[in-house]
């Protein structure tokens, strides 16, 4: 059973040299694209005709990410690019939490005598996890397989890597030369959810205005 894409979206985004994430903020945009993908390739949430993300079904998923998630789309209808930006730093302290209990990561108990930090350090305890999806969606995107035959999550993993500016997965020279498939990629999310395939594609510039106009190339 698929362990869900925002999940693996927080793995993508860990350097597991420095035993950290490259970067947060970054990274924040990376699983919240990546759970509004997940609840969407689950049927939970698609869009009406003016590209709002609307509930098609509030059934609980067994995943609190994901159900939180739901409970916040349900409360009025945005844009896919809204609910991405929105809440994004609180479903990336909710995705470091669910890969704790499912012991992929080991996160650092708060000192109650120390300063107060604005998040807890975080360690896989695998990194041969991380190393393996990071390669795997770099292979989706420099490789020569059919589009059509990658599955969906790795396909949707290697279009936000690319539009997001993932570094540590993609280089710039990737994206470049291999921008006919990066486009083919983030076509399958467009089968169903077109407004969420051109939130992705812009997802590098909304990182960078939220940023201040700051961001990697």
């Amino acid at each position: 059973m698929s362990r869900g894409l925002h999940l693996d979206a927080y793995l993508l985004a860990f350097d597991t040299r420095t035993q950290s994430l490259q970067d947060r903020t970054r990274a924040g945009f990376l699983v919240r694209a990546a759970a509004l993908a997940e609840l969407a390739h689950r049927g939970a949430v698609d869009e009406d005709g003016a590209g709002r993300v609307r509930i098609v079904s509030a059934a609980a998923t067994g995943d609190a990410v994901l159900d939180a998630l739901i409970a916040e789309v349900a409360e009025r209808p945005r844009s896919w690019k809204a609910w991405i930006r929105r809440g994004r730093e609180d479903t990336l302290e909710a995705v470091e939490e669910r890969l704790a209990v499912l012991g992929a990561v080991t996160m650092a108990d708060r000192d109650p005598y120390g300063p107060v930090a604005p998040h807890r350090a975080v360690a896989v305890d695998d990194p041969r996890e991380a190393l393996d999806l990071q390669l795997r969606v770099a292979e989706v995107v420099r490789g020569g397989a059919p589009v059509a035959a990658v599955p969906f999550g790795d396909a949707v993993l290697a279009a936000l890597a690319a539009h997001g500016h993932l570094r540590l997965v993609l280089s710039g020279h990737d994206r470049r030369a291999h921008h006919e498939r990066v486009a083919a990629l983030t076509a399958r999310l467009a089968e169903g959810t077109p407004g969420l395939a051109r939130a992705v594609h812009g997802l590098n510039l909304t990182i960078v205005a939220a940023q201040g106009g700051m961001g990697g190339s």
